[in-house]
This record gives structure tokens, sequence and C-alpha cells, in this order.
């Protein structure tokens, strides 16, 4: 673990080290000033480790008291927004290199290198901060998605059969209590017949967070509200968190199904453990055809699998729908553009062989406050006989 941290850390260092030479390289005053630029671009980058590390370290237990609790969400709040902003400066100082690089090739011999480089430099931070400021808006703004599913065998009793899928709240540092009661709101509006709760719920301990994820008790739905982990419930004690959802009234489901009967007819709900999990040993081990093991033959079968790449698995397990989150289509720009690249299915509705894939947005976020052109989503998928 601390060789990891150790590289984590020396990866930041070098990105917050290009993203300070994309400015300062531009900027007139950082040149006549170097160390004074370079302590700022030290400063940014311990802005940045204040959160994630800081508030475990240091300020433990402290976001429950008044005012040392708005000091560590200040904080919190200002170090992942900085991360934001400089994942943003390196990827568009990337793009600034390259323009500069070719126009540095193809422009006249008397042109103002000076003033093309304050023009670029101009250009870099605006397109940064407006990232910025759009993605912090729409990060607070979740919005509902509907979405028809047909299902060919899909019984005539469950024509219209409505699941709310919440993916990906990641209540934690900057994600809590009050987010978590508007989402609730927005789901329970909806009047879905089950919830969907596909994973990565949690950002930290449950003795941090649990009073956060509190208001999911208030999810109705008359089938049920079904949870399954992610991956990021692995990094905080699954154990624990699974209990703190059972007491919300959740069921977990752990490699194993549900039916869900209206009159002669019934589909199946199944829930798998996170794909991560596929190489651990016991009831914890990821398992799509233990999950739908004694599914009726003929028997539509929905998969509540948090990753989409657990799409190989979940076909051949026999699964007709499954839903997923993970990817967050990216989150916020440029990385939408490039979650394509690394997630054969990143968003929205796919179809795979004889089998349909949803992956939800996310809910909430993870790490930086941003979510440009990828808002939050809460899906409501309505089941439709085809």
């Amino acid at each position: 673990m601390g060789r990891r941290i150790a590289i984590i850390l020396g990866l930041a260092a070098l990105l917050n080290m290009y993203a300070g030479y994309a400015i300062i390289g531009r900027a007139a005053w950082a040149q006549n000033h170097p160390l004074a630029a370079w302590l700022l671009v030290a400063g940014f980058f311990l802005l940045q480790l204040a959160g994630p590390f800081g508030h475990r370290l240091f300020f433990a237990g402290h976001r429950r008291r008044p005012v040392s609790g708005f000091l560590v969400s200040t904080l919190d709040w200002s170090s992942y927004l900085a991360f934001g902003a400089m994942s943003c400066l390196v990827v568009f100082g990337i793009v600034a290199d390259i323009i500069t690089v070719v126009w540095a090739v193809i422009a006249p011999p008397a042109f103002d290198h000076a003033a093309f480089d304050h023009t670029v430099l101009l250009a870099l931070l605006g397109a940064t901060a407006l990232t910025v400021l759009v993605g912090l808006v729409q990060a607070t703004q979740p919005r509902v998605r509907r979405i028809d599913v047909p299902l060919p065998h899909l019984p005539s009793a469950f024509d219209g059969f409505k699941i709310a899928q919440i993916s990906d709240l990641h209540v934690g540092p900057t994600i809590g209590k009050r987010y978590a009661c508007r989402v609730v709101e927005i789901a329970n509006a909806e009047t879905p017949d089950v919830v969907a709760l596909t994973g990565d719920f949690v950002d930290g301990t449950v003795a941090d967070f649990a009073a956060d994820v509190a208001p999911l008790a208030d999810l109705r739905a008359p089938e049920g509200v079904f949870y399954v982990t992610g991956n990021h419930e692995y990094f905080w004690d699954a154990g624990q968190w699974i209990a703190v959802f059972r007491q919300l009234g959740a069921r977990v489901l752990i490699n194993e199904h549900e039916l869900i009967r209206r009159g002669p007819d019934t589909i199946a709900v199944a829930g798998v453990t996170d794909i991560s999990t596929r190489h651990m040993s016991g009831v914890h081990a990821f398992s799509p055809q233990r999950a739908l093991a004694g599914v009726p033959e003929g028997v539509t079968k929905i998969l509540l699998a948090h990753q989409p790449i657990s799409f190989t698995a979940a076909a051949a397990a026999g699964a007709d729908l499954q839903l997923s989150g993970h990817t967050h289509a990216g989150q916020y720009f440029p990385f939408t553009l490039l979650i394509g690249f690394f997630q054969r299915y990143a968003r929205g509705l796919n179809r795979h062989g004889n089998m349909w894939i949803y992956v939800n947005r996310g809910t909430g976020y993870w790490g930086p406050p941003l979510r440009t052109g990828a808002p939050p989503e809460i899906t409501l998928l309505t089941l439709r006989r085809a």
C-alpha cells in the first residue's frame, strides 16, 4: 500500500509540474519571478493532497462538529476542485503545446511569438475555468433519464414495469445527507416498482458517513430496493457497509436473485458483487452464474452488476438485461471524450448479443465535484414487451 501511494503521489507531482510549466512558460510575470511561481505550483499541489490525505490523517471524526466540520468541508471542496482544475490544465496544456509546436513551424518569421503565447495562455486558463464552473453547477443537479427497454420474452403482466436505477452516489467528503435526500425525493416521485442501487455508494468509513446515507431508507418501491456492491465499497470495509444497507431496508444481492411475481407471471432480479472480487474466495467472489442459478427456464432475468465489463460473464449466465454504472461517462470534459477508449459500453443503452446493457452515468461523482457534459443521472427504465 505504501508503495502504491508513493507512485500515485509521484505521478500527481509530475502532472502538477507539467500544468505549472504550461502556465509559467507562457506568463511574463512567472518568467520574471520563477521562484514565486513555482512556490505557487507547489502550494496548489499541496492543496490537492489536503482533501484525500489531510482529511483522513488529521481530521477524522471532526466533520460532525459544527466549527471544525465547516472548516474540513471547505478544505475538502477546495482540494477536490483544485485537483479537477489541475487535470483540465494538463489535458488542455497538451493541446496548447501541440498548437504551439505546429504554429512555430508554420508561422512567418516576423510573427510575435510572445503575443501568441499570451493568447494561448488566456485560452488555456479560460477553458479550464469554464470547464470547472459548468461542471460544478451540473454536478449538483441530478436529473431523471427515462429509457424504454424492449424485452422479447417479457410477460405481459410486467409490460410497463419501472425500475429506478441509482448508481455511484459516492457519499463522502463533498456529497452528504442533503444531496442523498434530494436523490431520494427525485426517485420516489417517479413511483418505480423497483429501485436498483448499483454500487459505489460510499467513499469513506461507516463511522464517518453512515448518517449521510441514512436518507436512502426512505426510498419507496412496492417490489423492493435492491443493492449490489461496487469496487469502492471494498475500499472501506464492504462487510460493514452491507450491514448498513440492510439496516436501511435494502435487499443486498450477493451473487443471488429474487423472483418477483404478478399473478402467474415472474421475472428475476439478480445481483453480483463487483467484478474486482472475482479472485476472492467465498460468497463474495463475483459470479453471475451463481446469481442466476435456479431461475426457472424462460423467466426474464435482470442482473445488477456495478461494472459494465461484467457483460461477458452476464451474457454467458443468461441475463436479458444488465444494469451497471462505474464509468461516470467520463464525468467531466475532456474525459467524456476519452472514456470510450477504456470501456466498450460507457454510457446509455447498449446491445450485446441477446442481452441489453444499460450504463448509468452516475448519480453522484468521484473526486472532483465536476460533471461537465455528463450530468448526474437517476435512470427510470421501463420494461416493454418487444
